[in-house]
């Protein structure tokens, strides 16, 4: 798993719940904990979203993130079978999470309540090991696969529209094309109609999903025949199939930056473009906290195992990587009505990024710059 401890074993539940896979001999043992140990962001939980997350934790997946900023509605239901009907009104990341966790609480789970744009891709994708597309419009595909050359990272791609779907893997080697070697340019912003207007049978985004982690399966474990340079073509109402091959093209690679999706949004899903993180000197901290520390909510944003070692009385641990879960996000917004909210890690540098994610949350606070080290030495003297 990316920037976290690895596995070196599988406990009871997951080699019992895993037995099938143990057994095959292009998995086997050393395969799912190749599984438990990788990362894999969702961008979209809806109609391909849906079978792909579900299938992810079926497989495995030791940390999955979830991106996605709309809400559940009924004409959801007929594809985006991770939802229920009891679930319509609620964000979606939240109901895929309610789902995932009754269905396997092995895996860990990282929700994005947002849309990705150029200001937050590079930031989330860096964190994940595969990337895989479940996005329904030109602007966020292209916007995803150029944060993903930016960044080496390989990305799965799936498409639907009626009865037709195109798979396909982009960026998994230096050499392997991308999908501007398919098309060089993104359409113009609403110029393709999206499955809303042109409409979509549910069984073309079931199995496009389930073969989008297909993909996910094999570049993980290294092995199989991936579709790198190759896009499989299906038309499920005639029954055909096809697998067409892709040249790369080392012009398609000269992506520096994404600036130029910064049209393609509103201000309202670029909202960071003006919005500075607000940063406390430790001494100006150490002020506020002797005067009355029983008004701030001090978020330790290390890991757990780091907070256990040192931390500062009346801090809350909340690791980065969990800042994102509704149960925290929450948690946080509530206590920040009677209280002011700062941030702290190490040095300072991850209190900066939790300022900023909390910010795409309407949640005002501060990160503490010199980090816990420099606020302990002071507070003791």
């Amino acid at each position: 798993m990316s920037k976290d401890i690895k596995f070196n074993s599988l406990n009871k539940d997951e080699q019992e719940r895993y037995q099938k896979h143990l057994r095959l001999k292009e998995i086997g043992y050393e395969g799912q904990l190749d599984l438990k140990n990788s990362s894999v962001l969702c961008i979209g939980a809806g109609g391909l979203g849906s079978p792909v997350l579900l299938h992810l934790a079926a497989i495995g997946i030791g940390k999955i993130g979830i991106l996605d900023n709309d809400y559940v509605e009924k004409s959801n239901l007929q594809r985006q079978i991770i939802h229920e009907t009891n679930t319509i009104g609620k964000l979606k990341i939240d109901s895929a999470r309610e789902r995932i966790e009754k269905f396997n609480p092995n895996s860990e789970l990282l929700t994005f309540a947002e849309r990705i744009n150029p200001n937050n891709a590079l930031e989330i994708i860096r964190e994940f090991d595969v990337i895989c597309d479940c996005s329904d419009n030109f602007g966020t595909r292209y916007l995803i696969n150029d944060a993903c050359l930016i960044l080496n990272k390989p990305l799965v791609f799936g498409s639907v529209q009626g009865f037709e779907g195109q798979v396909s893997v982009f960026n998994l080697h230096k050499d392997s094309p991308n999908l501007r070697d398919l098309l060089p340019e993104s359409p113009a912003k609403n110029a393709v109609p999206s499955c809303a207007e042109y409409g979509v049978v549910a069984v073309s985004t079931g199995l496009i999903g389930i073969l989008q982690v297909n993909e996910i399966i094999k570049i993980i474990l290294k092995k199989g025949e991936i579709l790198d340079g190759k896009i499989l073509v299906l038309d499920l109402f005639n029954m055909n199939m096809k697998k067409l091959h892709l040249k790369s093209d080392q012009v398609n690679k000269r992506i520096k930056n994404l600036n130029q999706f910064m049209d393609f949004y509103s201000d309202d899903e670029c909202f960071e473009k003006n919005n500075e993180i607000n940063r406390i000197k430790a001494n100006d901290f150490n002020n506020l906290y002797k005067v009355n520390p029983n008004k701030i909510l001090l978020i330790d944003v290390r890991e757990n195992e780091e907070f256990s070692t040192s931390s500062i009385e009346g801090s809350v641990s909340i690791p980065l990587s969990h800042l994102n879960q509704a149960s925290e996000l929450e948690f946080i917004q509530k206590e920040s009505l009677i209280k002011e909210v700062f941030t702290i890690c190490k040095s300072g540098k991850r209190s900066e990024k939790a300022s900023k994610i909390l910010s795409r949350f309407k949640i005002q606070s501060r990160s503490i710059e010199g980090g816990i080290e420099k606020v302990k030495k002071i507070l003791c003297n």
